[in-house]
């Protein structure tokens, strides 16, 4: 495993399991203990994604030390301020069975994110949390917030994949020491990801699968992505991408397939409001 280094000295891996949707007790739980044995070092969960506790169970299981699993959890709009910050927070403790949560995001701006973060800064103050970060800000959000808080983010998580690279959102981070994490790392499958000639062609190269070269061109760039799957040959098949690496021929005809774009919330009306309908659906 490699890892990257947050602006306050906490070692991130620079791979994890994400488990959105993973909501079935029993196979969940299998799928995340499965993950952990071998060899998975972080986990990646959310409040709004409804298995907090599912996670919680599956690491009691696991004869891993605590302090060999990063874990990641999320505060949803509906607690976004300091008394919503705090609940929030106990609660992702309770659910995940832990004393303390590796780091811990404002998971949209949306809502009171400065009374928020107060609050989180007290917890990340108090050993609660080891690190506290953001998700899907833009570059001018991201830059507000770090000046007006005493405490900068150590993360920024954004929708960031070959078609959608986020190359200029990542130097904007990059700049100002705020780690990069991608979500949704292989697009959905969109643009038919995985028959891409290119794609195919490096990963034929390297003896590897398309999977394996989208998520090491990220973990190359020291860009840190959290891919879900309760598959347990693709769970392994992710998980072994650090003994290659792509050259700079790779890497360039990687970044031409950039379409730009990559999801940011919309600024106008009705554009805001289907996106809080279709959390509203997708969350329910």
């Amino acid at each position: 495993m490699e890892y990257v280094t947050l602006n306050n000295g906490v070692k991130m891996p620079k791979l994890g399991l994400g488990v959105m949707k993973m909501t079935d007790p029993v196979q969940s739980e299998e799928a995340i203990v499965a993950a952990l044995e071998m060899g998975y070092p972080m986990i990646d969960t959310a409040a709004v994604y409804g298995n907090e506790d599912i996670v919680g169970r599956a690491i009691k299981r696991v004869k891993v030390k605590r302090e060999d699993i990063f874990v990641i959890s999320k505060l949803w709009v509906s607690d976004m301020s300091y008394e919503g910050a705090k609940r929030g927070l106990e609660s992702s403790l309770e659910k995940l069975h832990l004393d303390y949560i590796d780091l811990y995001v404002l998971h949209q701006p949306i809502g009171d994110i400065y009374g928020a973060w107060r609050y989180l800064t007290e917890a990340y103050k108090a050993g609660k949390i080891r690190a506290i970060g953001v998700d899907n800000f833009t570059q001018a959000k991201l830059v507000e917030f770090i000046k007006f808080n005493e405490v900068k983010p150590a993360v920024n998580l954004i929708q960031a994949n070959v078609f959608h690279q986020r190359q200029a959102d990542h130097a904007v981070m990059a700049a100002r020491d705020v780690q990069m994490v991608a979500w949704q790392p292989f697009a959905a499958g969109s643009e038919d990801l995985f028959t891409q000639p290119d794609l195919v062609k490096i990963a034929k190269e390297h003896g590897k699968t398309v999977a394996q070269v989208v998520l090491r061109w990220l973990t190359q760039q020291d860009i840190v992505t959290v891919p879900k799957s309760s598959n347990l040959k693709r769970l392994a098949e992710n998980l072994d991408i650090f003994d290659f690496r792509l050259t700079d021929k790779d890497m360039q005809a990687i970044t031409s397939l950039d379409l730009g774009g990559g999801f940011t919330l919309p600024e106008d009306a009705d554009g805001f409001e289907r996106v809080l309908d279709m959390w509203n659906k997708t969350f329910d």
